[in-house]
């Protein structure tokens, strides 16, 4: 006989709930929910979630008395009349499963439950034990360190996705007579509108239920009365949450939102094009036909009150574009939710799962190897060089790729143990957020400063030393920062705590590069770096 299929469910850590892309609520009403639609902000969502983990710990006394020694039901009762008689406890106690109920040992002594009973499950209120990771009929569970694992090679992998996506669109987008001359704005959009798409979509993700008639979760998600529940609103506001929560505790959702999505996104991109445009250096595209060459980053000299307007122009621009993407990426996902396919459970489970690891581990030594041996080297596979002055590709998106999953998983890492700190003010986002931004001006100004003399040629280091720094910027401050989870956060937190969220942010990381480069570009000035950057 062929041995019966087993399904996997994940050990989700309990830290994840400080990942905001998790954490958020849906950035827009579905007007389909309206019967059972309640808007919950950040705050309400983490203290929820904070109250959840805490319920196994306020029910451990319960756990230690069920464990005590008595002769009988009876006896128990008999014990309680007389406590209630005395004035002790009231009427009605002894009626408690959880205090009247035999032990299950025989022994007049408390025993501890043991480590592997307190991790998985507590005592409910009908003195029950219930696991704080249910599990569904006919599945085993993933160990916390194959989660961990499978987390991690998503981020890997997705930040090599979204770096590509962003140096690309970037370059895409930098073109003659540009109406926006930020070009990171597009892909700080396009991130936000995936997240929002990823924040309201429930079908990539439904095979994720568990098992269980297709038909009837079809029913439940849409609303629909059925013959065994004739209450169908609760039930499908039941559904809506519990899909939530199971999708949002997937690897390959973690690795999509954190992953691709912040690091397709770069808020020190971000805040480095306001300090462009307040000292009047944003590299503009060239648009008129001129004899003689023109460098993209010489401007017009112009007064401080056109410098102050153009800051404002980035801000809002991106800020509105951002917010805006994020909403529109959650109306995407209510238009298109019928033609919206699902990913198959067994096959994300056994199969991309498994896969992914060795493709993140693949993909990272390839980076590794391409940065010692590029393929425009001279004598390289491309054949069309022959110096190594003309080698561009480290520079322009190798070394980024060398250096992408360092600052993807430290940004990981960091949510997990500051976001869960202040409900108000997401701590961990706003940290990665300023520390890459400051790291990025410091990276900007060794590549733009004369290192050993402007006469050895040694602007940032040399050839070398300037692509390591640009793939130091482009790769691991701008997978490290992030716009899709700073935007998510600031659509979920209440209006004033978000206001406050917002312009610290960008306050606080202006500030330091108005030190750090500024003090170069207002001082000597900026060098030609050694580099296509």
């Amino acid at each position: 006989m062929a041995s019966e299929l087993v399904e996997e469910d994940y050990t989700v850590p309990d830290d994840y709930e400080n990942l905001d892309e998790i954490a958020g609520p849906s950035p827009v009403e579905n007007p389909d929910e309206q019967r059972f639609y309640r808007h919950e902000s950040l705050e309400q969502s983490r203290s929820n979630s904070r109250e959840d983990h805490q319920r196994p710990q306020r029910h451990k006394s319960v756990e230690e008395r069920r464990f005590r020694r008595l002769d009988s039901l009876e006896e128990r009762q008999g014990s309680w009349k007389n406590r209630r008689a005395s004035g002790i406890d009231k009427e009605g106690d002894e009626n408690l499963t959880e205090y009247t109920v035999p032990p299950p040992v025989d022994s007049g002594q408390i025993i501890p439950p043991s480590v592997e009973d307190s991790n998985s499950t507590f005592v409910g209120k009908t003195g029950e034990k219930e696991d704080k990771h249910p599990r569904s009929p006919g599945r085993e569970r993933a160990s916390k360190l194959a989660t961990k694992l499978y987390t991690c090679s998503y981020l890997i992998f997705f930040s090599f996705i979204g770096t590509l996506a962003r140096l690309g669109l970037q370059a895409l987008t930098f073109y003659p007579g540009a109406p926006v001359q930020t070009s990171v704005i597009w892909a700080n959009f396009a991130g936000s509108l995936f997240m929002g798409f990823l924040s309201e979509d429930r079908k990539l993700f439904q095979e994720e239920w568990g098992p269980g008639d297709k038909a009837k979760r079809k029913d439940e998600e849409q609303g629909k009365k059925s013959e065994e529940d004739k209450e169908a609103e609760e039930d499908a506001e039941a559904a809506k949450k519990q899909h939530g929560r199971v999708k949002k505790t997937i690897p390959l959702y973690i690795g999509l939102a954190t992953g691709f999505c912040g690091s397709f996104t770069s808020f020190s991109s971000f805040i480095r094009d306001v300090f462009f445009a307040l000292s009047n250096s944003l590299s503009v595209p060239v648009s008129q036909i001129s004899t003689v060459p023109i460098d993209p980053s010489s401007t017009v000299s112009r007064n401080g009150g056109y410098d102050f307007m153009a800051l404002l122009a980035v801000i809002i621009l991106t800020l509105t574009l951002c917010l805006g993407g994020l909403q529109c990426g959650a109306h995407l996902a209510i238009a298109l939710e019928p033609i919206t396919p699902s990913i198959p459970f067994y096959f994300g489970r056994k199969f991309v799962d498994r896969i992914v690891v060795f493709l993140a581990i693949g993909t990272w030594l390839g980076a590794v190897c391409l940065s010692i041996w590029p393929p425009d080297r001279p004598g390289g596979s491309t054949g069309a060089h022959t110096s190594w002055v003309q080698e561009t590709w480290r520079g322009e998106v190798i070394y980024a790729l060398v250096f992408a999953p360092l600052g993807c998983l430290l940004r990981f890492y960091l949510s997990l143990r500051l976001n869960g700190r202040i409900a108000s003010f997401p701590l961990g986002t706003f940290t990665v957020n300023i520390f890459g931004t400051a790291m990025l001006g410091m990276f900007y100004v060794l590549q733009h400063a004369p290192l050993g003399g402007a006469s050895a040629g040694l602007i940032g280091g040399g050839m070398v030393g300037c692509q390591i720094l640009q793939g130091l910027m482009d790769g691991f401050c701008g997978c490290l920062t992030t716009v899709s989870t700073w935007v998510s956060e600031l659509k979920g937190l209440r209006r004033r705590h978000a206001y406050t969220y917002g312009v610290a942010s960008v306050l606080v990381a202006l500030g330091f590069l108005v030190v750090i480069m500024g003090s170069l570009k207002w001082s000597v000035g900026f060098a030609t770096p050694a580099c296509v950057t």
